[in-house]
């Protein structure tokens, strides 16, 4: 077995041999490199080990050697193949050089507190362990900068990834709720055209439905018995001078005919005339009392008509409600007043500025809305009733308030967070609290200060690389307790 054991060692040494001189020759690299690289290899024995991987790449990490549910070795991660931070949590420069942090401090330290290991808001004033049972880091007196509330990204990769600031500022948050309504009537501008004593239409000077009449404008002429009656009353009176020994009687007599006139909605004019002259015209033009379109004609030549009927409906179409309906988790940004934006289909590009005049009391049970009426000018007429609107109201208070870009906030479900730019490549994640939001901007509440800047954009890259210094931090923290 001996001399065969020496075959092979002659056998390797000649292959290494002559792998050597190839490569001299050629510069190329062979199975000789592939031998001489176990030395160099050994050597990573002498590099510290940050951390283990899960050998398929999936998101796992651990502390301690361990197998993944295959068996397989976790890989392990040195300090000089870390990309972003050593195994203190210290920026690495390149060719696997570790910068020590700007604000460390040298000689004896006072511990203020403990902090979350995994970089959450959270602090203790005396050592503990978190869930996973990782115990909290300390953070000593001089180094509050260093605490795992700020992460440094190097210029050149905040340049690469584009990241983005803007200051915190005073805004007027506007927020848009949207609704879809329909175009209705004013019901102040509608008026029923009626009689108050029986009569019998004898001819219509306005015949047809949507046809536009003015005010004083004849609508159709009547004959009414009670009001020829209280015509010949006042001529009589008008005539004779009156009832009574007196002059006062005599005149409260006649006035007394005619207020009987006005009560039956005898026009004044007519009511002049008759005392004047004392004429007693046997029918009656009936005017318009408004103006408008009629929108309603209840009556044709010959008709009779009594007491109380609708004769015609006449609306003022200037002006119109849109009747919109609102979500009920929206009523509360509405109020009086809110200004609001209304495009009908067929003039898409023409939308009409109206304001909530309002808001009723009542929810429609089936679809959870509230209605709420707008009042819109419509000159031209160009809104029709019934027609379906789309409907944007300007909802927010006009006081300013301190706002941030919506872009801003990072929400994982259970908090908020933005980064604050500290300068220098330095970024500090801060919980807040949020208020209203409208115009991509978000009400800060609490936790940022008027004219402190914010990160806009790639936010999730600084934020996913402060984990990842948590992490590290975590995984030192917990390897130098051991």
């Amino acid at each position: 077995m001996k001399p065969l054991h020496g075959v092979i060692l002659l056998a390797l040494g000649l292959m290494v041999g002559a792998a050597v001189g190839y490569r001299s020759a050629h510069q190329a690299p062979s199975l000789a490199d592939s031998i001489l690289a176990i030395p160099a290899a050994a050597q990573s024995s002498d590099r510290k080990i940050l951390y283990y991987r899960d050998p398929s790449g999936a998101p796992y990490w651990s502390a301690e050697p361990k197998k993944d549910a295959n068996g397989r070795d976790y890989l392990p991660v040195y300090d000089d193949e870390e990309p972003a931070f050593g195994p203190g949590g210290e920026l690495q420069k390149a060719g696997g050089e570790l910068q020590k942090p700007e604000c460390q401090v040298s000689g004896p330290r006072k511990i203020l507190y403990y902090r979350n290991p995994m970089g959450l808001p959270d602090t203790s004033p005396v050592p503990k362990k978190d869930p996973m049972g990782m115990d909290y880091i300390p953070v000593y007196e001089g180094e509050e900068q260093c605490d795992g509330k700020t992460v440094k990204v190097s210029l050149d990769k905040i340049q690469r990834s584009g990241v983005r600031t803007e200051k915190v500022e005073q805004r007027v948050i506007v927020r848009p709720v949207r609704a879809v309504g329909t175009v209705m009537h004013d019901e102040a501008r509608l008026t029923i055209v009626t009689m108050r004593s029986d009569g019998f239409i004898e001819d219509l000077f306005v015949n047809k439905t949507g046809q536009h009449v003015h005010t004083g404008e004849p609508l159709f002429r009547v004959y009414s018995p009670d009001i020829v009656r209280a015509q010949i009353d006042l001529s009589n009176l008008a005539r004779s001078g009156g009832f009574g020994g007196s002059a006062a009687d005599k005149e409260r007599s006649i006035q007394g005919a005619m207020q009987q006139l006005r009560n039956l909605a005898v026009p004044e004019d007519r009511i002049e005339e008759i005392r004047r002259t004392g004429a007693l015209p046997r029918t009656i033009d009936w005017k318009s009392p408004a103006t408008g379109d009629v929108i309603v004609k209840s009556v044709i030549n010959g008709q009779r008509v009594r007491a109380g009927d609708e004769i015609f409906r006449i609306a003022d179409h200037t002006h119109v409600w849109v009747i919109a309906d609102v979500a009920e988790s929206d009523l509360s940004a509405l109020k009086i007043g809110t200004r609001a934006t209304v495009t009908v289909r067929a003039y898409m590009s023409q939308p009409v500025e109206g304001e909530v005049t309002f808001i009723y009391p009542e929810l429609r049970t089936e679809t959870r809305t509230a209605r709420v009426r707008i009042e819109v000018p419509n000159p031209d007429g160009r809104l029709k009733i019934d027609m379906y609107a789309d409907v944007v109201f300007q909802a927010g208070d006009e006081t300013p308030t301190i706002a941030a870009p919506a872009s801003a906030v990072i929400d994982s479900g259970n908090r908020q967070v933005v980064l604050v730019a500290k300068g220098d490549g330095r970024f500090e994640p801060r919980p807040v609290k949020l208020g209203r939001r409208g115009d991509s901007y978000i009400e800060i509440i609490e936790g940022v200060e008027k004219g402190e800047e914010v990160v806009t954009s790639a936010t999730f890259l600084i934020d996913a690389e402060s984990n990842l210094k948590a992490a590290l931090q975590a995984f030192t923290q917990s390897g130098a307790s051991k």
